[in-house]
């Protein structure tokens, strides 16, 4: 199982890359484009060390939105 949750992880990561216009911010550029990075990420990690993924998947979404007020990182807009 840990294999597909790779798969996937890079599969939605590859899907996110390109969705956005010229001039527009990037999907991690905004609150809720790291918030769902976050708990793509959250639920890949939590699924590889055998843990609950739900749960892992709702503290990445929290870590990925909290991220944008975090000196040192891009801002969001």
């Amino acid at each position: 199982m840990r294999i597909q949750s790779l798969v996937l992880v890079v599969a939605l990561a590859a899907a996110v890359a390109g969705c956005t216009q010229p001039g527009s911010p990037g999907p991690l550029q905004t609150q809720g484009g790291r918030a769902v990075a976050g708990a793509v990420v959250g639920a890949a990690i939590a699924d590889a060390t055998d843990r609950n993924m739900v749960a892992g998947a709702a503290l990445g979404a929290l870590a990925g939105g909290a991220s944008c007020g975090v000196p040192g990182l891009p801002a969001c807009y």
